[in-house]
């Protein structure tokens, strides 16, 4: 069964670590913008009934509780396996779980990234530990006990203690899910743009380096684990039963549906893009022409899954070489026809799929 995606790229602030294509916009863009997204949904020809749905962002758990109710309304499909909403910490009061709820959600991710106050005022964010606390306890309350907390390795003053402290704080809240995801840095985001040029801003000269993120990433596994979190895919780590389903769609190159800025498609054969930005998408810019998927898709998103992938026939023989090559340097193993990232790999997993994209 397919999923769908619904983007909504609304902000109440920019986080400095963000790279995605979301932002603070006016009120008024917003709610033209609910016009289209509901526009769009409306006259979609649904050839499947959907069975996860996914709000994404941006902040979707900021988005009017009436607005919400309308726009997942027009999806078929409710009660779904699986309805997911991002949320930031200290929005979530009794009421909007409960309301949550009863629009057909039944999952929260929380972008807590950190529990350390001095990390979290560093990346423009204003919760503490104990937000995210009484978060957990108002969805716990209104029967939303699937959610998941975000994590970031590598933020600007993190250390290994207050990485332990972060922890602590997973294992005192015993969430289902967790995603841990090591600091990224680009152009896309500020502190990425100002650790590049050498900056001091945004606390850019006190972010780790490499190896010690890794080692927090590591370490990430390791009390994970040992909680009973195990992951099942590069960045992602559930108790049995709780990985998102929504989420492995995206890795088993299974359909969904996306809609709203810069939302993705998948058909089963080929992907189509919307519009990046707000503004392009409201003037129903032409989005590029859907692309076919190749075998190299299934190396670069498959292999994040720690079950790997089972290549065809075709397949091993086209990246032969590129296999010996990562098989012998300890980065892929392969047994029973599964092939799959070793503990190095998972570290070097960037370096590994771009091979396969070159191959």
């Amino acid at each position: 069964m397919a999923g769908v995606y619904l983007s909504y790229p609304f902000c109440a602030q920019k986080c400095t670590y963000c790279n995605f294509a979301s932002g603070v916009f006016p009120r008024a863009l917003e709610a033209r913008y609910l016009d289209a997204l509901a526009a769009e949904i409306r006259v979609h020809r649904w050839e499947w009934r959907p069975e996860t749905v996914y709000l994404g962002g941006g902040t979707p758990g900021n988005m009017d509780l009436d607005a919400l109710r309308s726009i997942l309304a027009l999806i078929p499909g409710a009660p779904w396996l699986e309805a997911t909403i991002e949320a930031a910490p200290g929005a979530i009061a009794a009421e909007k779980a409960r309301a949550w709820a009863a629009a057909g959600i039944n999952r929260v991710s929380l972008g807590v990234q950190s529990f350390v106050e001095a990390e979290i005022r560093r990346t423009g964010r204003r919760h503490t530990a104990e937000t995210v606390a009484r978060d957990v306890a108002a969805l716990r309350a209104a029967g939303i006990a699937n959610f998941n907390i975000d994590l970031i390795a590598g933020l600007s003053a993190q250390t290994e203690a207050s990485w332990r402290e972060s922890l602590d704080w997973i294992e005192r809240l015993a969430p289902p899910h967790v995603s841990v995801y090591m600091l990224e840095v680009d152009e896309d985001s500020r502190l990425g743009r100002e650790m590049l040029l050498g900056g001091v801003r945004y606390g850019a000269a006190d972010t780790p380096g490499d190896d010690r993120i890794a080692a927090f990433y590591e370490f990430a596994v390791e009390r994970l684990t040992a909680m009973g979190i195990a992951r099942y895919e590069i960045s992602n780590f559930a108790r049995p039963g709780f990985e998102s389903h929504h989420n492995l769609k995206y890795w088993r190159i299974e359909p969904y549906a996306g809609f709203g800025a810069d939302a993705h498609s998948f058909d089963g054969t080929a992907r189509r893009a919307n519009p990046e930005t707000v503004e392009e998408y409201l003037q129903n810019a032409p989005p590029p022409a859907a692309s076919p998927t190749g075998p190299d898709e299934r190396f670069f998103v498959g292999l994040r899954l720690m079950e790997g992938i089972r290549p065809e026939p075709d397949e091993w023989r086209r990246f032969a070489a590129p296999i010996r090559r990562f098989v012998d340097a300890g980065l892929l193993e392969s047994a029973g026809g599964v092939l799959k990232l070793t503990s190095r790999g998972i570290l070097l997993s960037n370096e590994v799929f771009q091979e396969f994209l070159l191959s």
